[in-house]
């Protein structure tokens, strides 16, 4: 069976050793220069792994390139396995395989199509989710479905944690359509595209914390875009500060603004939220630096978030300089 692996991060990694395991290599690995890796948070050099097995290694900055198109159009491709891959394939792609493109989605497809699924997951305050492999199609996540797998989210489950929850069932799930394809066709289920829901691609930016917020609202940004994400953050002394690690804290006798410290101890730095309720701050990063215990580098009182006064005069400054 000739198959052809297209990806570049985590999930690709863990496709290719359920490959490997299965004893069905693909016949070439496509993934993305090293130069192109921070288009990835969670991107893993597949070489040395492919390596290993003599896997035949392509590099492609744009999958519907002309040249990787006619440099497949060579190969006699049963199944194309596109697994950690953003860019959607064209229809000159899609038709290069002879059985199909299979896709996976960390998700039970129709619902949370999309960009950013795991952090959306966490955010929604979802308590199940699963995964998919499908078939793909011109739309995005629109294909039909070859297998599905359903598990719970846990109240306190991470980025990190529930990322490892899908990675552990994608082995499951494609163990079990490696052993379907040696045996025949794949089962195809349409979708229901009345049901389907999307997600949005999210930025770096877009987890900047608001103090004014409900302390659980605050904690569960942290918990969805932590590792491998590039993590929820606030400013303290006017400096970029990362929150990777935190707990939610209902009750606490203590009165303040929303952001300031409350307390300092081993277990943590706590903040005031909006609601006067808590979050309680335990590894913290300072960009250019090594992560840290909150208590080590956050003062009793001091306030996080952006210092608008501060602001205002850097306006200012700005503008003095016609720099607007």
């Amino acid at each position: 069976m000739r198959i052809i692996l297209m990806g570049a991060v985590e999930s690709t990694k863990v496709a290719l050793e359920t490959m490997i395991s299965n004893n069905i290599k693909p016949i070439v690995l496509v993934t993305l220069p090293l130069s192109k890796a921070y288009r990835h948070s969670d991107f893993v050099d597949l070489r040395p792994l492919a390596d290993n097995y003599n896997i035949p290694v392509w590099e492609a900055e744009n999958i519907n390139d002309l040249n990787i198109i006619k440099k497949l159009r060579k190969l006699d491709i049963h199944y194309l396995l596109v697994i950690g891959w953003s860019q959607i394939l064209k229809k000159e792609i899609l038709e290069l395989s002879k059985e199909g493109a299979i896709g996976y989605h960390p998700a039970l497809l129709p619902e949370n199509r999309g960009r950013a699924v795991i952090p959306w997951t966490i955010i929604q305050k979802k308590e199940v989710t699963g995964s998919t492999l499908f078939f793909l199609d011109e739309g995005v996540d629109s294909g039909d479905i070859i297998i599905q797998e359903a598990f719970p989210v846990a109240l306190k489950d991470t980025a990190t944690t529930l990322y490892q929850k899908h990675l552990d069932y994608l082995r499951i799930i494609l163990s079990k359509v490696l052993e379907m394809m040696k045996e025949g066709e794949l089962p195809r289920k349409p979708q229901n595209h009345k049901m389907a829901s999307y997600c949005a691609k999210r930025r770096p930016s877009d987890g900047l914390i608001d103090w004014n917020l409900p302390a659980e609202v605050i904690w569960t940004y942290i918990r969805a875009l932590t590792d491998p994400y590039p993590g929820a953050f606030t400013f303290y002394k006017e400096r970029k500060l990362i929150i990777w690690k935190a707990d939610y804290i209902e009750e606490g006798n203590f009165w303040g603004l929303p952001g300031q410290i409350q307390s300092t101890t081993e277990d943590g730095t706590l903040v005031k939220c909006g609601d006067d309720k808590f979050v309680l701050i335990k590894e913290v990063q300072f960009k250019g630096e090594e992560r840290t215990l909150a208590l080590k580098v956050i003062k009793l009182h001091e306030k996080l978030g952006i210092d608008w006064l501060t602001v205002y005069k850097e306006y200012k400054r700005l503008l003095g300089e016609k720099k607007f």
